[in-house]
């Protein structure tokens, strides 16, 4: 793309400060909001939080590791990063629509890139009945909490409570139960990406319940609702030997 606009962002770790102090030295910048293209340096963490804050603006994330895991970062290197971000590989993201109801009966709205996951808040199990399309499929759980994962977050949170790893272009989202005491024997369900998924969280007062979608908790619900959302697409940047495809697929054959 000729008269690329580039942005560098990092996090408060001082390697990625450092970094972003040689990268602003060695590449003409502009500010983020002005920018196509923003390369985010940090973590995992750091850069779902620059895809937030890109979403609805058309720009694409390249992200190069300064944190730990890093696995949704290309490796950290500063030579030549003009080409490597034209022969990027682009992956677009559709984020999941968490629309909350509390006990007080305010309501909330937040949006989620990896999963969207429902919590216990005290020492006593969560309750939850669950609804797909508006048919209930789950009567009653007792668990400490259930989640919903995107493609793109299925390798998250979502393996951590043994659910499936999903392909990026499947189609589907994972629903997966964390820590079930009943159904016990239940691991979860593959849904169409299309799916409205509804959780009532039941004895919502004696047993509090909160939501979390990325990093956005709102306590105390009553009721949520998960749905993707299509208007606020995001756009990740891959150097293609380690696109996003490849690196989902290697997770599921690691030891």
């Amino acid at each position: 793309m000729p008269n690329r606009k580039i942005a560098f962002v990092a996090s408060n770790a001082p390697k990625a400060q450092e970094a972003l102090l040689t990268l602003r030295g060695q590449y003409d910048h502009v500010p983020a909001e002005d920018a196509d293209v923003v390369v985010a340096l940090g973590g995992d963490g750091f850069i779902l939080y620059s895809l937030h804050e890109s979403m609805g603006r058309g720009k694409s994330i390249f992200g190069m590791n300064r944190g730990s895991v890093g696995f949704l970062m290309n490796e950290y290197n500063t030579d030549d990063l003009i080409t490597r971000i034209d022969k990027s590989e682009k992956v677009v993201l559709t984020p999941l629509r968490m629309a909350c109801r509390c006990i007080n009966g305010d309501e909330h709205n937040a949006l989620a890139i990896n999963e969207i996951s429902l919590l216990r808040e005290t020492r006593q199990a969560a309750k939850i009945r669950i609804l797909i399309d508006g048919i209930e499929r789950m009567p009653e759980m007792i668990c400490d909490g259930v989640l919903v994962a995107t493609p793109a977050g299925s390798t998250a949170y979502n393996l951590s409570a043994h659910g499936p790893i999903v392909p990026i272009g499947s189609g589907v989202l994972a629903l997966t139960p964390i820590s079930a005491f009943r159904p016990r024997r239940w691991r979860g369900a593959l849904l169409p990406e299309s799916a409205a998924v509804r959780f009532e969280v039941l004895e919502a007062e004696k047993r509090p319940v909160s939501a979390v979608a990325d990093g956005t908790e709102i306590r105390d619900v009553s009721e949520v609702t998960v749905t993707q959302d299509h208007e606020n697409s995001v756009s990740i940047l891959f150097d293609p030997e380690h696109g996003m495809e490849e690196r989902i697929l290697k997770e599921q054959f690691a030891p």
